[in-house]
């Protein structure tokens, strides 16, 4: 869609109003709105400025200006706002050479996409992700000097079963107990729903909606693989269609990956797969029916996953997911089918179509266009330089003794140890120009004095029920 053929889509749905959008360094969406009568198609193309020191992460104070420039194939119309208005996603742009910023996370992707092709290895890059998340009634917070505490609710809580709900009926999903269960324990069957029609009208594929196993409204809604770059894009029209949809009936939802405690938290496993000529290129005769490549490809994100965990599991609280139980992802294998291991290979399709990697450890506090390219990153890695992926885990490790789990290797243990390894180990990422050493060291920056720094200042709430009276 050139500029010309936007105005004439905005025309035909009676568009009042321009939506800009563009994503910062953390994976959060930025917006400004413009009266479509003021613009013209010169200025479409020519971008429109703003304060870049302003953004997470970005430019200085003293080269704060910077161009978001609208990609106007990603226009389509808002359903969230009053006004008809087209949204459209920018690309950001330096506004004296008028280079693409090597800090725009769009950016990143398409470096990373062209780099595959440049490389000769694939023509694109299919991501499939399963992001989970919580729907809550209410969620109150706060942190000063005198005060901490969190407090979460839901209808479905499994702590409400004697609450006096004028009548409570029961029916709360107990802890680990909120897997597929039909209503009237699944209340949130239709919301859902509303959910998958908002997407869809966004030209979003869905192929499936259900309760997870958490108590209090876990929740899965799952989109068809796409090539990385527009999955990217459709992940961002997922998080805002979710919350906003929730939101219009007076839920609220997080993709935290562990806010209720003692129960299963919220991931995002991925699939990927790398396709030539409208082949899969991780189909073969190799283990699970993997090709070679796809094996090496594994070797590389096993290789790399604490770095990449640092993009892929992005905050503190991905680490207190990534524990051992809860099927979390811990141990750095691979596997057909066991649900501990970073990376499963599904059998649920012989197909060679259907040939995929599975990395279950990412969440979907993520910025996808980050953590997808580094994933791909360490993949091509491990492809270029035939890294073995090891020995298959395809044993119960609740069955083996302590000596041979000790001889795996694990994630990390924190977000400081992810970061940690990010700084040690970023070569592979910096590859074709797809990441910067000034992204990388702008994100280790923002992460240490931002996210760090400050949780380690502050007392936590059960270190008063440890210590109080010591």
């Amino acid at each position: 869609m050139n500029a010309k053929e936007f105005f004439d889509f905005a025309k035909k749905n009676n568009a009042e109003m321009l939506d800009l959008k563009f994503v910062d360094m953390l994976g959060t969406w930025q917006h400004c709105c413009y009266p479509l009568d003021t613009l013209d198609e010169e200025s479409l193309e020519e971008g429109m400025g703003f304060d870049g020191s302003s953004v997470r992460g970005w430019q200085d104070i003293h080269k704060s200006d910077m161009i978001a420039v609208p990609d106007p194939d990603t226009a389509m119309m808002d359903p969230f706002f009053e006004q008809p208005t087209v949204s459209v996603i920018a690309n950001i742009v330096d506004p004296e050479t008028r280079e693409d910023y090597e800090k725009c996370p769009r950016h990143v992707v398409r470096r990373a996409a062209e780099y595959i092709q440049n490389e000769g290895i694939a023509d694109t890059c299919s991501v499939g992700p399963e992001p989970e998340f919580f729907i809550f009634d209410e969620v109150r917070y706060e942190q000063n000097q005198h005060t901490g505490f969190y407090k979460i609710d839901s209808v479905e809580g499994a702590w409400n079963t004697a609450r006096f709900e004028e009548p409570n009926l029961g029916y709360k999903p107990g802890y680990k107990g909120g897997y597929f269960p039909v209503s009237p324990t699944d209340t949130y069957n239709d919301l859902r729903g509303e959910m998958t029609r908002v997407l869809k009208q966004c030209g979003i594929v869905v192929e499936a909606h259900h309760h997870e196993v958490a108590t209090a409204g876990q929740s899965e809604i799952d989109m068809k693989y796409d090539d990385i770059q527009s999955m990217a894009d459709q992940f961002m029209w997922y998080k805002y269609v979710v919350r906003n949809v929730g939101h219009r009936h007076d839920k609220t939802v997080t993709f935290m990956p562990k806010p209720v405690f003692d129960d299963n938290g919220s991931g995002m496993h991925t699939h990927m797969s790398l396709w030539k000529d409208g082949e899969n290129l991780f189909a073969g005769d190799q283990y699970a029916g993997l090709s070679e490549m796809a094996m090496h490809a594994a070797g590389g994100i096993l290789r790399h996953a604490p770095a990449v965990l640092a993009f892929a599991a992005p905050t503190t609280n991905s680490y207190r997911r990534l524990v051992p139980g809860f099927e979390a992802p811990v141990n750095l294998v691979m596997s057909a089918r066991n649900r501990s291991g970073a990376i499963r290979i599904p059998l649920y399709s012989n197909t060679p179509k259907a040939k995929r990697l599975e990395f279950r450890c990412p969440d979907a506090t993520a910025n996808g266009y980050l953590a997808w390219s580094a994933m791909l990153m360490a993949m091509i890695d491990g492809i270029k330089n035939k890294i073995d992926p090891g020995e298959p885990l395809d044993r119960n490790i609740y069955e083996m003794s302590e000596k041979e789990l000790e001889k795996i290797d694990k994630v990390p243990e924190s977000l400081e140890e992810s970061i940690n390894a990010l700084e040690a180990d970023h070569e592979f990422l910096l590859q074709g120009n797809v990441f910067t050493q000034s992204l990388i060291d702008s994100y280790i920056n923002w992460k240490r004095t931002e996210e760090l720094q400050p949780m380690a200042l502050r007392p936590h709430p059960h270190e008063f029920h440890l210590y109080y009276d010591c």
